[in-house]
């Protein structure tokens, strides 16, 4: 097991998260799982850096750095019929965003989303958490996030209504990380790509 012990000795890139984590009352980082903590990784393919990659099979988010580095995140993504691979590209970015259900999240599950059809204000207790990406395909909102949550039991399943979903402390870290225009590759499920990976030396 890849422990916290070795991920703090080797994960030189993988810095302090930042100071505007301070503002929220969230769980520390110390109370998920170790083989859940955020890690420096020698990807076994080229990849160029200063992109995203998302691997639902492994519930793993990829932030591609130089040398065939990466630092992986373990997210929650979209339940099967929900989930959508494709490249997409990141248009905006927020902190604490609003949240608004999409119609055809309402239509499937009105008890659930029909009373937040005039939108919920960011928050706390906002479904999209303390930051959010959004991914644009050719010019246009997909509706598709990467974002936070105050629920850290969602991380490692199938639960969302395609998203990726980090938790809080860990999507600001990746927030400050990302510039706008970054790419972002969503994987298809059921097939593995040939990323591979190591611990970083």
């Amino acid at each position: 097991m890849f422990s916290r012990r070795n991920f703090l000795a080797s994960a030189a890139a993988l810095t302090a998260l930042p100071a505007a984590a301070q503002e929220m009352n969230d769980w520390p980082l110390a109370t998920l799982p170790d083989e859940l903590a955020p890690r420096v990784v020698k990807l076994n393919m080229p990849l160029p850096a200063g992109q995203i990659h998302v691997v639902p099979d492994s519930y793993s988010l990829y932030w591609t750095l130089p040398d065939s580095r990466a630092i992986r995140y373990f997210v929650g993504v979209g339940k099967d019929a929900l989930y959508l691979p494709g490249i997409y590209t990141i248009r905006a970015k927020k902190v604490w965003p609003s949240w608004t259900p999409t119609d055809e999240m309402i239509e499937r599950d009105p008890a659930a989303y029909e009373k937040y059809a005039d939108g919920m204000e960011g928050g706390p207790d906002n479904p999209l958490g303390a930051r959010a990406l959004y991914l644009f395909q050719d010019g246009r909102d997909t509706f598709l996030r990467i974002h936070g949550t105050n629920l850290p039991n969602t991380i490692g399943k199938d639960v969302s209504n395609g998203c990726a979903r980090l938790i809080n402390r860990q999507i600001v870290d990746l927030y400050d990380r990302v510039p706008m225009d970054t790419v972002v590759y969503m994987y298809e499920k059921d097939i593995l790509p040939p990323l591979g990976e190591t611990p970083a030396a």
